[in-house]
């Protein structure tokens, strides 16, 4: 959607009506257009016009009005200022932009009106505060400049902790890299709105889309203006040319971010450049069908990858797991520096466990370090700053002398950081409260002048007490007590039947119901001391703080480093941690064009079934030396009947329980055929029905390719896997109605894409192609998708298929096999054993499936004849299909396909008069008809 653009109330007042606060209020109102402004006065955030209107729906507040008696009342909401990370967090959730107007001045010191300015405009791209975050994701706002050269320059930043990147495109790969990227804000110039390259920002709902004047987008401004940050000449030191469409991207972005931030950005210290060679290309789609890091259905971080994945401890580690996941590597050497650091995780897991322990303690140093760069940090954020630096010798520790290269290199680059901890643990109290106005913030014996303040204060406080106790006993009032507040300071205080015993020198100050307050010039003499000392004493407290905040500011180059570190350190140990716990082994990868999986799992189902029911398969695309038989397979059978997931006790259970011995021998003489074979060609052909595991087992292929180029073990026994340059996925299909695309249309352009786009690198799976059209147009499609894979790109396919017809491409596809499902049959009933086995499909089991999905038994009875007519002899002279006849009851329903004249040995049964019939008398009858039908 784009930007809100401010709205015009017919309810403003006139110039001559409005107080300073309001002109204020309107001055500031202008300066923020399309902003929903809080205005703070006094406890409370205040909305006016239109504002008010607005929030009152979105927060739930009263609305009222200001000046009610003139002609034009104002309407007006509010809430407590203590408040106002709930009500924000609201209304960005609504999808408005906020601008936030603080009061700059204490109202005790201000002379006049107070002064009043904006401190942040926060929009869902633009947010900071922890309260507003997910932890666990990063929260990128991104920017679009589609050049006049053709390319697309974008540019995307983390505002909460710093991380900058950007790149050019083509502009057919802007809609993948956005999936891939996930900003919840992107700008985009708003003369620009009708530009081709810009529709994969506009076709996304899962952000805000805001426009920005055509300056904004000066490519010699935005240039200038990222120098300018950086305090740099030239951007080649970031190793990027100055020229690309990227610079303007991210030049119009961190001007945008300074305008709405309105504070250091000093945590934003580097721009990164991302290639994409560098990178497992994964387009939109695929990424999506495969559910990396969201689901299809309900588009949520439970039961993704991720989800499985993600044993992290930190919130640091688990963003940058995402972002591992979301860029697995492609140059081998930098994917084994990875697996070795995992490897000695694995083989030693009390160093791992120590290593979680201390990383379990740390803060999210990377959102702290950004806070406290832009002035914001609380002196309870600085204390779990060093709490988390105190950590850090013994992390350092743990590290030293490790084998693997990326353990030593990370443990090099840990910077304890131990002047600046010094620093603030000299400085703040061990447990500092969250706010500088509450005191206490500053440890005693730091500041001489600090700790004369406050003993003046603490010793007029302990006056105070004298005093009271004097004059409880001077005047005989035991009661009398010594009250305290913000509108006449400290007082004394009797009950009304005491009042008569107060001497001629107690000034009355206020009457109660039931007590009387008084003060004196002696109470208020000291009143003054105290407070003046008290008032001091914050202000230079928050003086002190202020400096500190500054100076550990100016560390944050090498705080962020830390931060990285420790991020790095989290992932690598969660991944053997995981590898530890579901029996995962180390890949093999080689640039051989080979995929050869042994006994691999699925890897979210493997961990969210209960243990040991997944059954394993292997997956084998190019050429492998054979491998020795192994002693023990790690095989399970789940098994499914053709009259439902669970089999019914009675008759049925019966019927299935003989099935069961079979079963196993036949897993068991499935896995010793798999054994065997040692090339499987770059073609997989997969037949077999419906929820037998076709799906499954080629996005699992896919799945654990990832998982290998991202740097973590995998759930299989043995691995060996070319390194793949992109990664397609033709999984599933849906309706796009916004774009005007059926179903098949989307199968079709998907499809289109792959051929267009792959490489004999690539990574290819299929499912079902073809299948929203006519059989043979889609037999013909399927057919020749096949040929081109085979032929042209030679890439590594895998292809699930309900068109047995393929199974014939093996006879003139060299480079092709066939594989099936394997299923056994017991009468009616099939077993899916779930398990991959070389050579094609007997059958479809169509029918099977539909029974188990629960269809009247009519209809499975009828589509059973139809078969068999269709399979013996399924057209007619004409050309025409034949179908059976149908023969229907009075009542119209259908109960079977023919009417046949009833047998003569069913004629006979019906005349025999049983009543009158011996038990020898019937064996004898029912001898001569057994005889008479063997005739």
């Amino acid at each position: 959607m784009s930007q809100p653009q401010e709205k015009s109330s017919a309810t403003n007042p006139t110039p001559r009506n409005l107080t300073p606060a309001m002109e204020r209020y309107l001055e500031v109102k202008r300066q923020n257009p399309g902003s929903i402004l809080l205005f703070r006065m006094g406890d409370f955030y205040e909305l006016f016009f239109e504002d008010a209107v607005v929030s009152s729906k979105v927060l739930g507040l009263t609305l009222t009005s200001r000046d009610k008696g003139s002609p034009n009342p104002i309407p007006m909401a509010g809430f407590p200022y203590h408040a106002l990370e709930g009500y924000l967090r609201k209304l960005i959730v609504a999808g408005h932009r906020v601008a936030v107007c603080e009061q700059m001045e204490d109202p005790k010191l201000a002379k006049g009106m107070i002064k009043r300015e904006v401190t942040q405009v926060v929009t869902p791209g633009t947010l900071t505060d922890e309260a507003l975050l997910d932890p666990r994701e990063s929260n990128f706002l991104a920017s679009i400049w589609p050049s006049r050269s053709g390319s697309v320059g974008l540019a995307w930043l983390e505002v909460s902790t710093g991380r900058f990147v950007t790149t050019d495109l083509e502009p057919a790969q802007l809609a993948d890299e956005l999936a891939r990227i996930r900003p919840s804000e992107c700008l985009y110039p708003e003369h620009l709105t009708n530009d081709e390259r810009l529709r994969p920002l506009f076709a996304r709902s899962d952000l805000l889309a805001t426009s920005r004047a055509p300056w904004c987008w000066a490519e010699e401004s935005c240039r200038t203006a990222l120098l300018k940050h950086f305090g740099t000449t030239t951007l080649e030191g970031f190793d990027i040319d100055g020229n690309l469409a990227g610079v303007t991207a991210a030049g119009a972005l961190l001007e945008y971010v300074q305008e709405m931030q309105k504070s250091s950005l000093a945590h934003i210290s580097r721009l990164e450049l991302y290639r994409r060679g560098t990178s497992l290309i994964i387009d939109e789609a695929t990424r999506a069908s495969l559910e990396l890091t969201r689901t299809i259905r309900e588009g949520k971080r439970d039961n993704s990858l991720l989800s499985v994945l993600d044993e992290t401890v930190s919130p640091m580690g688990a963003r940058l797991l995402t972002d591992w996941l979301s860029n697995p590597l492609t140059n081998i050497g930098a994917i084994n520096r990875r697996l070795d650091a995992v490897e000695e995780l694995t083989c030693d897991t009390m160093f791992c466990r120590d290593l979680r322990e201390i990383l379990a303690e740390t803060y999210d140093l990377q959102r702290l370090t950004a806070k406290i760069a832009t002035g914001r940090a609380s002196p309870r954020d600085l204390g779990s700053l060093t709490h988390s630096l105190a950590l850090l010798p013994k992390l350092k520790a743990k590290l030293a002398g490790r084998q693997s290269v990326l353990l030593q290199l990370l443990e090099a680059d840990l910077d304890l950081n131990a002047e600046i901890r010094s620093v603030i643990d000299a400085t703040l109290v061990d447990e500092p409260p969250l706010l500088t106005t509450e005191g206490g913030v500053i440890r005693p014996g730091f500041n001489a002048t600090l700790d004369e303040l406050r003993d003046l204060a603490r010793g007029g406080k302990e006056w105070i007490a004298r005093y009271q106790a004097k004059e409880s006993e001077r005047l005989g009032l035991p009661n009398l007590k010594v009250g305290f507040n913000k509108v006449f300071g400290y007082y004394l205080e009797v009950t009304a039947a005491q009042a008569a015993k107060i001497p001629p020198e107690y000034i009355r100050k206020q009457t109660l119901k039931n007590q009387e307050r008084f003060i004196t010039p002696e109470l208020k003499e000291y009143e003054d001391k105290v407070l003046r000392a008290e008032e001091r004493a914050i202000s230079l407290e928050q003086e002190l703080f202020a400096a500190l905040r500054a100076r550990v500011a100016a560390t944050t180059t090498r705080l962020k480093q830390t931060a990285d570190v420790l991020s790095e350190v989290d992932v690598l140990a969660a991944l053997a941690t995981l590898a530890v716990n579901q029996g995962y082994c180390r890949p093999e990868l080689t640039e051989e064009p080979i995929l050869d999986i042994r006994e691999g799992r699925h890897p979210v189902l493997d961990k969210l079934m209960p243990s040991g029911s997944f059954v394993p398969n292997d997956v084998r695309l190019g050429q492998r030396s054979p491998v020795a038989p192994r002693q023990e397979s790690r095989t399970s059978i789940d098994v499914q009947s053709s009259s439902g997931t669970q089999p019914k006790p009675g008759a049925h259970a019966a019927a299935i329980a003989p099935i069961e011995a079979e079963v196993a021998a036949a897993s068991s003489a499935i896995v010793s055929r798999s054994e065997t074979a040692t090339n499987s060609g770059r073609v997989q052909l997969i037949t077999g029905p419906n929820m037998a595991g076709k799906s499954t087992y080629i996005r699992q292929a896919a799945l654990l390719t990832i998982m290998a180029q991202m740097g973590s073990f995998i759930p299989a026994s043995e691995a060996r896997i070319g390194i793949a340059d992109r990664i397609f996925a033709r999984v599933g299909a849906s309706d796009e109605l916004s774009k005007g695309q059926s179903t098949f249309m989307v199968e079709m352009t998907e499809t289109a894409r792959i051929l267009n786009s792959a490489s004999d690198r690539s990574l290819v799976i299929l499912d079902e192609i073809g299948r929203g059209t006519s059989t043979y147009d889609g037999i013909s499609l399927a057919w020749a998708v096949t040929e081109f894979l085979h032929d042209q790109i030679r890439c590594r396919t895998l292809f699930a298929t309900h068109y047995h017809e393929l199974t014939e491409l093996t006879k003139t596809l060299p480079e092709t096999s066939n594989w099936n499902v394997a299923i056994r049959e017991h009468g009616d009933d099939i077993v899916f054993l779930h398990k991959i086995v070389e050579g094609p499909a007997d059958k479809s089991y169509g029918i099977h499936v539909a029974k188990i999905a629960g269809l009247p038994r009519d209809v499975i009875e009828r589509a059973q004849v139809i078969l068999a007519q269709l399979e013996s002899d399924h057209v007619d002279e004409s050309g025409k299909v034949k179908i059976p006849d149908r023969k229907t009851k009075s009542c119209d329903r259908q109960l079977s396909l023919f009417i046949e004249p009833e047998h003569p040995v069913i004629e006979k049964l019906k005349s025999l008069d049983i009543e009158q019939l011996t038990p020898i008398a019937a064996l004898q009858k029912l001898n001569e008809l057994r005889e008479s039908l063997a005739k």
